[in-house]
């Protein structure tokens, strides 16, 4: 499998960076994982560290190809948040640090989707988003009953109001996985926290899909323009993307 992946983690405005971000490729497979580790509990930045830590050591032994990409997912979610759980036990309930995640897992000219909170996977195709992840956010159910719409998301006064992450209690929390979704020649996986999109239009992501170039320098371009986009108040901002080639 032929791919071109790109990282960013920008600051922002903020005085710490409290996302993490990792590319992990190996026989032929790459997982993108995106972290945030949520600023209003302690040890947000240990949080993200911690599940990319634990997300990629799962990946890195599992037998490849993935046999159940569902499964995997699902175990690799469900172990960072036992170890954010443990992390946090001895601090009080609202204090414990917690974080948001995406994942995306490419095999095959396959991808596969998992994520809790508001931290994104989008997939693009001639410069259109063809599919995005839905955060598990209360101005995410708001527009899927049509009491607000796309481009009100970003300014509605509960847009950071998550309603499920990892860590802080026990119980392992609601996440979503997709069944397998085909890539064509050129589509591009992007995996990003609420910094990244929330400062950028769908179509100024699928922007990505336009030139055939390196990924790298389109990604920094991008955000370093969610970031300007939302000064002086901006967010980390954070993406791992991948091009989808072909197969060898």
């Amino acid at each position: 499998m032929q791919v071109d992946t790109a990282q960013i983690s920008l600051l922002g405005n903020r005085e710490e960076n409290q996302d993490r971000v990792a590319v992990v490729s190996k026989a032929g497979a790459t997982l993108l994982i995106v972290i945030d580790g949520m600023g209003g509990h302690a040890g947000g930045a240990e949080a993200a560290r911690l599940c990319v830590e634990v997300i990629s050591n799962e990946f890195n032994q599992v037998e490849l190809p993935v046999f159940d990409p569902q499964g995997f997912m699902h175990r690799a979610i469900g172990h960072a948040h036992t170890e954010l759980v443990a992390l946090g036990n001895k601090i009080s309930v609202e204090a414990r640090p917690r974080a948001t995640c995406a994942i995306c897992l490419v095999q095959d000219g396959y991808a596969y989707w998992g994520h809790v909170g508001d931290s994104r996977i989008h997939h693009l195709r001639n410069e259109v988003v063809v599919e995005r992840s839905r955060d598990h956010s209360h101005v995410e159910v708001l527009l899927q009953e049509g009491l607000i719409t796309e481009d009100e998301v970003s300014t509605h006064p509960m847009r950071n109001f998550v309603e499920c992450c990892l860590g802080g209690d026990s119980a392992l929390p609601a996440m979503t996985i997709t069944r397998y979704k085909r890539l064509l020649p050129d589509d591009v996986l992007l995996a990003c926290s609420d910094g990244f999109w929330s400062g950028l239009t769908e179509a100024e992501m699928a922007s990505i899909t336009a030139a055939k170039e390196p990924l790298a320098p389109q990604l920094s371009a991008l955000g370093a323009q969610a970031v300007k986009a939302t000064s002086p108040h901006s967010d980390n901002t954070s993406a791992a993307a991948l091009r989808f080639i072909g197969q060898a």
